[in-house]
């Protein structure tokens, strides 16, 4: 039978595997693996681009816009932009509890590489 109560890490790799090695390597030696990493997937890059068009948003708010996104995903992705240092999370001391997040200038500095991609998408799409 199947444990269905146990919680399995989706991100974490071995750190002895071929796929953590070669990650790990091309995420130190080359720039591009290292900003696909920072902002690849499905989600992260839709946050990223909801938070530079339209600024500060509340996770609520962010939640309604990603159509189709889980809460534990949401969660998840917003912590591993915090961790890259591309988002900031303020945190208002208040009932009930007000959380809103923004791009960092890091974040920001993503601006012109967004705008290509999508520029990009659109014609060869």
């Amino acid at each position: 039978m199947y444990d269905t109560n146990r919680k399995v890490s989706m991100n974490k790799r071995k750190e002895n595997s071929t796929n953590h090695i070669n990650e790990t390597y091309w995420k130190d030696h080359c720039g591009i693996a290292f900003t696909l990493s920072a902002i690849g997937g499905r989600w992260k890059i839709n946050i990223l681009t909801y938070l530079l068009h339209e600024g500060r948003l509340r996770y609520g708010e962010l939640r309604k816009r990603l159509i189709g996104i889980s809460e534990r995903m949401l969660i998840a992705k917003l912590k591993e932009l915090e961790q890259d240092r591309l988002v900031d999370r303020i945190v208002y001391q208040q009932v009930p509890p007000k959380v809103e997040y923004e791009l960092t200038a890091l974040g920001r500095s993503l601006e012109k590489i967004l705008i290509l991609m999508d520029e990009w998408g659109e014609t060869n799409m």
